[in-house]
């Protein structure tokens, strides 16, 4: 991995306990930025932000529910009071249901996966833009999926998430481009995750057929997805805004 100095930066990632959000939190912090862990779950989070203390490394734990906006608002408070200002933000929390036959699915599924993987990331990005926009910098990444890109059978109401935090992150990127805030978004392909774990225990993935069907014909690690995101909130990346960056072994290249 390339190095960063985040040195009196400050970040914010949802969905911080494990897979992805946990990887690109120790990213964070190993490149000196302090870190607001934010999860629903509190315990996890709170082993997460020890070990980053005693690695050195500075991390507050918030418990948050990002589909509830209050909680969201207060976290990102919390944050700006730990630690002083808000400089990067990591918009990862998200949840995927079961398979379902689109003419079966009930409405209550499909508001659960909307209030998180859509609502949470509207809210993050809301409450984040507030402090950004007042201190006259900043960047966000949106963690969307190779499904904001693709569609997929079973899955139309996750896939509609992901369609819609891009459309959420590119027309934000637009709105604040000239107000020196950044706004991009990943889209992870199949990740060795404790996720994917549990879907590929409940039969709920293929992971034959996934490897099959992607040329690198492996699974992404959290920290290549980490990678991604350290370079898109860096210098590097500093004329780059609206992007949706697949980052997914090459499978929406087929």
């Amino acid at each position: 991995m390339l190095t960063y100095d985040f040195t009196g930066q400050v970040a914010f990632v949802t969905g911080a306990s494990a897979g992805m959000g946990a990887a690109t939190a120790r990213a964070f912090a190993e490149a000196g930025a302090a870190v607001a862990l934010v999860d629903l779950n509190h315990s996890a989070v709170d082993a997460l932000a020890a070990e980053l203390a005693d690695q050195g490394g500075q991390a507050l734990a918030l418990r948050c529910d990002v589909s509830d906006e209050d909680q969201v608002a207060d976290a990102v408070t919390r944050t700006v009071e730990a630690f002083g200002r808000l400089d990067m933000a990591f918009n990862n929390a998200g949840i995927m249901p079961p398979p379902a036959d689109a003419a079966d699915e009930p409405a209550e599924a499909f508001d659960t996966v909307t209030a998180v993987n859509l609502r949470g990331v509207w809210a993050s990005m809301k409450h984040e833009l507030a402090q950004m926009r007042s201190q006259g910098s900043g960047s966000i990444v949106n963690c969307s999926s190779l499904g904001g890109l693709v569609g997929g059978a079973g899955r139309a109401a996750y896939h509609a998430t992901k369609h819609g935090v891009l459309g959420m992150t590119k027309s934000v990127a637009l709105q604040y481009a000239r107000l020196g805030v950044r706004v991009n978004a990943v889209c992870p392909g199949t990740i060795a995750t404790p996720m994917v774990d549990r879907m590929s225990a409940a039969g709920e993935l293929d992971l034959d057929a996934t490897l099959a069907g992607t040329p690198m014909g492996r699974l992404g690690e959290p920290e290549e997805i980490a990678a991604s995101v350290l370079w898109l909130c860096g210098p590097a990346s500093s004329y780059v805004t609206g992007v949706a960056l697949p980052v997914d072994g090459g499978f929406t290249a087929q």
